[in-house]
């Protein structure tokens, strides 16, 4: 009896132990989308180079931290956050009885995402046919692309500090979906892809290229920031603090959805 307790208590440290690996694996699962297989990645192929746009998160500094901590607000915009990591404060003995409060200005303080969705087929940029109607065996069709297609995403009102709202929620769209995203990509003329389609006999057939795209909803945050210097001690003050709801159409970069079509002809 002693023997299967000591086997059974091994197992439930086994199980207890394993728990958090299986929560964290979960959690990545939830964080990345699942590409589905008529997605290809053209980032090798496209003609036209896009430029990285990974927005790193931006660590705040010992003095930005104590700043940010001051205050019960959540500032997470990356250019603010920058502008209080340079800025550098060295207190006097002749700073006591100083006091004087700075405005730094009214700033999109955070975004909380609520909704992220894709549309896989959010622009077409290129259709491939060929005509097989007077053949007696399959002809192959690929993907090339024809022209130079640009295609944009942007916000889905006018907000205030509209740059900084979009380096925000292309953070957080990222974060969630595990893909490239960019509020502007270029799929060069003459991309390819190896992958070949049979077009049987008497068939017209068609292979359209989408470039697809990431639909973010959420909430930012704005306030008035001010710097408050009392003394030797220092403190940030946020002001008017205001919340606006915001929409976003962020292209994903160097990706296509292909979507083959055989039969009569549709467009």
């Amino acid at each position: 009896m002693q023997r299967m307790l000591s086997v059974l208590m091994v197992f439930l440290c086994i199980v207890l132990a394993a728990q958090p690996a299986l929560a964290k694996d979960k959690k990545q699962d939830e964080k990345n989308v699942k590409v589905p297989d008529y997605v290809v990645n053209i980032s090798k192929e496209n003609t036209y180079p896009n430029p990285t746009q990974d927005l790193p998160h931006l660590q705040p500094s010992s003095l930005a931290r104590t700043l940010l901590d001051t205050v019960d607000v959540n500032i997470e915009n990356p250019t603010l956050i920058r502008m209080l990591n340079e800025t550098s404060i060295n207190p006097t003995r002749t700073s006591i009885g100083f006091h004087a409060k700075i405005f730094l200005g009214e700033w999109p303080l955070s975004y909380d995402s609520e909704e992220t969705n894709v549309n896989w087929e959010f622009r077409q940029v290129n259709a491939n046919k060929v005509d097989n109607r007077g053949g007696k065996s399959a002809h192959k069709l690929h993907y090339e692309q024809e022209k130079e297609q640009r295609v944009s995403g942007d916000l889905t009102a006018k907000v205030n500090n509209s740059d900084e709202v979009k380096k925000m929620m292309m953070m957080a769209a990222a974060e969630k979906t595990g893909l490239p995203l960019a509020f502007q990509t270029v799929i060069g003329r003459g991309t390819q892809k190896d992958q070949v389609y049979n077009v049987p006999p008497k068939k017209v057939s068609y292979l359209y290229a989408y470039v697809p795209a990431v639909n973010e909803k959420g909430k930012v945050t704005y306030g008035e920031v001010y710097l408050v210097l009392t003394g030797s001690k220092m403190k940030l003050e946020v002001k008017n603090i205001t919340h606006q709801g915001i929409g976003a159409w962020i292209p994903i970069q160097d990706h296509l959805a292909l979507k083959y079509v055989t039969g009569q002809e549709l467009r």
